[in-house]
């Protein structure tokens, strides 16, 4: 799912002592980046940049009343590493386009499902860029969950039997939705560099800011003039996305990554149902099956990932009470 935000709060604004209201935050996020996608399916064939520049435009008013209420309208534009917002800009941008093309090529529950690969490039990301060391069990988790993959989009890769003119939209959709997971993982790794330096509220609007400048470079390339009713869906799936962005971003102040992550998952069960009662979507075994190999995966590596930082955390406890 192309909600391309994946924004992590910089450690200074962490307050995790509520774990119960970080979930609800990260389900209430869930549920509305899917609404978001939703209406960006339901608006029709639109073109992928013209989408961008509806999420991200319109995505700027609730961030904008989001800074005001918190008081940080002044702090949250106040940036040293303009280059860097860029860069994120630029990379989610892309994949936001692949993204919101694979939505109006698949249905909602396979769009969905492909983008879970999303963590799995991530750590795969993090070995070969940032030579991060990921060890047996971590790799044969991102394996199996690409494996899971696998047996999602093989059905649609008619590319692979029947020559170029035999291509469908849903080939091609499964191809973006893939190459839309694959650039997530490098917006991951730039805004993990950017919390390094940047609040969090820096980063969701320098995000929504470029994005939305970087989108209108595609007007050129075919944007169409909408119907009422599609430019109203775009405009609240733009709304939509900035309140979940939102969201989002406020559920790792009240609990850690390693609990709130397991619950994006909860995407694939909703998924399923508004495919169904709106789309009329019926889910194939090869997405459930290949969901399921996914999502425990992804589990797995979530999990993996904090057994390994409480265990850094003691070794760090003992060198300081051993130096003390």
């Amino acid at each position: 799912m192309p909600n391309s935000a994946q924004i992590t709060p910089a450690a200074p604004e962490s307050n995790q002592s509520r774990p119960m209201l970080g979930i609800g935050l990260k389900v209430g996020s869930v549920l509305i980046f899917l609404a978001m996608a939703s209406l960006v399916k339901a608006a029709g064939d639109i073109p992928p940049g013209e989408i961008v520049f509806y999420r991200s435009f319109f995505a700027l008013a609730p961030i904008l009343v989001f800074l005001v209420l918190r008081g940080q309208l002044v702090t949250g534009m106040k940036t040293k590493r303009p280059m860097a917002h860029l860069k994120r800009g630029l990379i989610g941008a892309t994949g936001m386009g692949f993204g919101f093309y694979a939505l109006t090529q698949l249905p909602l529950p396979e769009a969905v499902t492909i983008g879970y690969a999303g963590p799995l490039f991530i750590v795969v990301l993090s070995a070969l860029v940032l030579r991060e060391t990921v060890r047996l069990y971590r790799w044969s988790a991102v394996v199996l969950g690409l494996a899971g993959v696998g047996i999602i989009v093989t059905p649609q890769l008619t590319l692979l039997s029947g020559g170029a003119e035999a291509i469908s939209g849903s080939t091609l959709g499964a191809v973006a939705s893939l190459l839309g997971a694959l650039i997530a993982g490098f917006a991951s790794l730039a805004v993990r560099d950017l919390t390094k330096t940047e609040r969090s509220a820096t980063i969701v609007f320098y995000f929504s800011l470029t994005t939305t400048i970087l989108s209108l470079l595609t007007l050129p390339f075919g944007w169409v003039m909408p119907d009422p009713g599609p430019a109203a869906m775009l405009i609240g799936a733009g709304i939509c996305g900035g309140i979940a962005q939102i969201m989002l971003t406020e559920s790792f102040r009240h609990a850690e990554m390693s609990v709130i992550a397991p619950f994006e998952y909860t995407s694939l069960i909703f998924s399923i149902m508004i495919g169904y009662w709106v789309f009329g979507d019926l889910v194939t075994w090869q997405t459930v099956v290949g969901g399921s190999i996914v999502v425990a995966s992804g589990i797995f590596i979530i999990l993996r990932e904090r057994a390994l930082g409480l265990k850094q955390a003691r070794m760090r406890d003992r060198a300081s009470r051993f130096g003390s």
